[in-house]
C-alpha cells in the first residue's frame, strides 16, 4: 500500500524514480507524483492515472533532477484528486511524501494553523510537511527528527528541502523503509524492488530510525537520537522473475506458477523435524501447549484451514484471530501458547501490530509464515518458516496463499509427529503427498478451458454464494473473497450445514451457488445441503472429485477434479476458485491485477 523512492545522485534521478514507482504498482495505488529540488524550491509532477501517464507528464515537461521524491499514494484521508496526491509541499521550500496514517493529525493541524500554516489539502501527510517546516533551522535531518517525536501512528517519510539540494531525509516508524547505497549516489525506498539495479546494497530501517542520504553517504539515528548503522546486504536482483511473459495478468501467471511455488516451498527433508522452523524450536514445541493464530484476509483463511489441520493431526487446541480485531479486546494471554502470524508480505502493519501485543501480554514463543525473508515480521518472530512463492504482483494473492498452507501443513504434521500423534508410517505418507502436489496441481490447472465457460455464465452475474463443508469451508470462504475482489461480484460463502439457518433465503435461480465437494466424510451431508439448493431452482457449481458420484444434470453443472487429495484437498480445491474468479473478472473488463480500492500490502491500519 504505497510507494516511496527518493534519490540523490549527479544524473538526471527521474528515470530512476519513475522506474521504481512502475515497480511498485502492484501494491495498489489510486495517484502518483514526482519531485525534483531546484534551487528556486521544489518542482513537481501529479497523476491520478497510472505510473505510464505521470512517465508522459514527466517527458513532456523536460522534467530532471539529481535529487527528488516520488510516490504512489492509496487514499486514506482526503480522495484521490490530483490535489491531495503527494509529494505535499510546505511553504513552496519543502516536500514530502509519505505511507501510513497519523492519528493525531487533528490536533497537530491545529497547532500549525495557529501558527499561521494554511492547509490546502485533505490529508494528514500535509500536517508532517508543516511541522518539518516549522521545525528547521538549517538541518533537515535535525528537524525532522524533531518532528517525528510528535507524530502518532504509523509513516514511512521521505523529505527534501530546497536548501539543501543534494540531501534527502527518510523516517520511519509502523510502515516499512529501506536505505539504498550506489556508487556515488543513494537511495530510500519503502520496497527494496524499487532501488534494484541502482543501488547495489540496502539497509532495512528499524522502528523509528531516521537517516539523511547524500552524495557522500549515509547517516542513521535510532529512535533515542544516537547515530547507529544498520547491516547492508546486497539486493535481490530484479528481472524475469515479475516479468509477465506470454500471460494476459499477472494474477494468471501467479495461478500457473504454482506447482513452482509449492515444490520450491517443500522443504527437501525425510522427516518433519522441528529445526525446520529455527534452531530451538524442538525444546519450544516441546512446551507449547495451544497454537493462536494472528492474520488478515487471505491469510487468515490459510489460518482457518491450518486449525483443522493443527487439531486433527496435531492434537493441539487452536485458536485463530482477525489480527485487526485481537488487540483491541480483551483476551487471556497464555505464555505457552506458540503464536503464529501469517503474511505474504511480512509488512502487514495490523498483524505486526497484533504480534506486539501478543508480545507484549507475555507470549514470547511467536513463528511467523511469511514470503519475504528480510520483511519486519520475519525479525521480530522467534521462529520462522519462509515460502518460496517468489514475488507475487497481482493484489489478488494466490500462490503466495497455497503456500502458505504447504507451511502450515509441515507445522501440523510436525507437531504432530513430536507429539506422538504422527506414525512413521503417516510421516511417510504426508511427505509422499507433499512431493506429489507440483504434478497434482498440474491436472487440475489442465481445467482451465471448463472454468472459463462457467465464467461466461458468472460474469451477467451480480451475488453468488459460495458453500464448503470442514476443512473446506475457509476455501468457499477464499473463493468468494477472490470473486468479489477482482470482478466486483458480491460473493458470500457459508458452512454448507448453514444453509437453513439463513442463506437459503438468498437462493433463487439467478444465484449461482459454488460448491467444494471433495470425496470426504462429509460428503452426503453436503450431497443434502445441495438438494435443498436445487429445490429453492439455484443453480449449482460443484467441484467434485472424480469418485464423488455428483452427475451434471439440469441446475447441476460439475467440474471433476483429477483425484482425491486426503488432508491437503484444499490446496487443490482453492485453485479452480482462482481460476473462476480470474476468469470471470476477464470478462467484465476489470482491472484484474489492481482491483480499484485495494493494496497488495497494507501497511495502515
Amino acid at each position: 500500500m504505497c510507494g516511496i523512492v527518493g534519490a540523490v545522485a549527479q544524473r538526471n534521478i527521474v528515470p530512476v524514480l519513475i522506474e521504481g514507482l512502475r515497480r511498485l504498482e502492484y501494491r495498489g495505488y489510486d495517484s502518483c507524483g514526482v519531485a525534483i529540488v531546484t534551487a528556486a524550491g521544489p518542482q513537481r509532477v501529479r497523476s491520478v492515472a497510472r505510473v505510464a501517464e505521470l512517465d508522459d507528464q514527466v517527458r513532456d515537461a523536460h522534467f530532471e533532477g539529481v535529487t527528488g521524491i516520488a510516490h504512489t499514494r492509496w487514499a486514506t484521508h482526503g480522495a484521490p484528486t490530483v490535489n491531495n496526491a503527494h509529494p505535499i509541499f510546505s511553504h513552496n521550500a519543502l516536500a514530502l511524501v509519505h505511507n501510513g496514517i497519523i492519528e493525531n493529525y487533528e490536533s497537530l493541524r491545529e497547532m500549525l494553523r495557529a501558527k499561521g500554516y494554511e492547509f490546502v489539502t485533505q490529508t494528514d501527510t500535509e500536517v508532517i510537511a508543516h511541522l518539518i517546516h516549522s521545525l528547521y533551522r538549517g538541518d533537515l535531518f535535525a528537524a525532522v527528527r524533531e518532528a517525528v517525536q510528535q507524530l502518532a501512528g504509523a509513516y514511512a517519510i521521505g523529505v527534501v528541502h530546497k536548501d539543501q539540494p543534494h540531501t534527502v531525509v527518510g523516517a520511519r516508524a509502523g510502515s516499512p523503509l529501506v536505505v539504498g547505497y550506489g556508487k556515488g549516489e543513494n537511495f530510500i525506498a519503502s520496497d527494496a524492488l524499487a532501488i534494484a539495479g541502482s543501488a547495489e546494497r540496502i539497509s532495512y530501517l528499524e522502528e523509528g530510525d531516521v537517516c539523511e542520504i547524500t552524495l557522500e553517504g549515509v547517516r542513521i539515528a535510532d529512535r533515542a537520537g544516537h547515530l547507529v548503522t544498520r547491516e547492508a546486504r546486497e539486493v535481490q536482483a530484479y528481472g524475469a522473475a515479475v516479468e509477465l511473459g506470454p500471460y494476459r495478468h499477472y494474477m494468471q501467471k501467479e495461478i500457473f506458477e504454482q506447482p513452482r511455488a509449492i515444490g520450491d516451498t517443500i522443504p527437501a527433508t525425510e522427516s518433519f523435524a522441528p529445526e525446520l522452523f529455527g534452531e530451538n524450536a524442538r525444546a519450544v514445541f516441546e512446551g507449547i501447549d495451544s497454537i493462536l493464530i494472528l492474520a488478515c484476509g487471505t491469510s487468515y483463511y490459510a489460518g482457518l484451514t491450518a486449525k483443522y489441520w493443527l487439531e486433527a493431526v496435531a492434537k493441539i487446541r487452536t485458536e485463530v484471530e482477525i489480527a485487526s480485531e485481537y488487540r483491541y479486546r480483551e483476551s487471556v494471554p497464555n505464555p505457552r501458547a506458540l503464536v503464529v502470524t501469517i503474511s505474504q508480505s511480512g509488512e502487514t502493519a495490523d498483524t505486526l501490530a497484533a504480534l506486539r501485543h501478543a508480545q507484549s501480554l507475555g507470549m514470547e514463543h511467536t513463528l511467523a509464515v511469511c514470503n519475504v525473508a528480510t520483511s519486519a515480521m520475519m525479525r521480530l518472530t522467534e521462529f520462522r518458516f519462509l515460502t518460496h512463492a517468489g514475488r507475487e504482483i497481482g493484489v489478488a494473492s494466490t500462490k503466495a496463499f497455497t503456500t502458505q498452507l504447504v507451511g502450515l501443513f509441515i507445522l501440523a504434521a510436525t507437531l504432530g509427529k513430536l507429539r506422538g500423534h504422527v506414525s512413521a508410517e503417516q510421516e511417510a505418507q504426508y511427505l509422499k503427498l507433499l512431493r506429489h502436489l507440483p504434478a497434482a496441481l498440474h491436472g487440475v490447472l489442465a481445467l482451465e478451458p471448463q472454468i472459463i465457460a462457467w465464467s461466461e455464465e458468472f460474469a451477467r452475474k451480480e451475488n453468488a454464494l459460495f458453500l464448503g463443508r470442514g476443512l473446506h469451508y475457509p476455501i468457499a470462504l477464499e473463493g468468494a473473497l477472490k470473486l468479489k475482489e477482482i470482478s466486483y461480484i458480491h460473493a458470500e460463502a457459508y458452512p454448507a450445514g448453514e444453509l437453513k439457518h439463513g442463506p437459503l433465503a438468498l437462493v433463487t435461480e439467478a444465484m449461482p451457488v459454488v460448491t467444494v465437494a471433495p470425496n470426504d466424510a462429509l460428503l452426503e451431508k453436503l450431497k443434502s445441503n445441495m438438494q435443498e439448493v436445487r429445490a429453492r431452482g439455484g443453480q449449482l457449481y460443484v467441484f467434485a472429485d472424480a469418485d464423488s458420484h455428483i452427475a451434471s444434470e439440469e441446475g447441476i453443472h460439475v467440474i471433476r477434479m483429477p483425484e482425491h487429495y486426503g488432508l491437503l484437498s484444499p490446496i487443490l480445491h482453492v485453485v479452480p476458485l482462482q481460476m473462476l474468479a480470474y476468469h470471470t473478472a476477464c470478462a467484465r473488463g476489470t482491472d484484474v491485477d489492481k482491483p480499484r480500492n485495494l493494496a497488495k500490502s497494507v501497511t495502515v491500519e
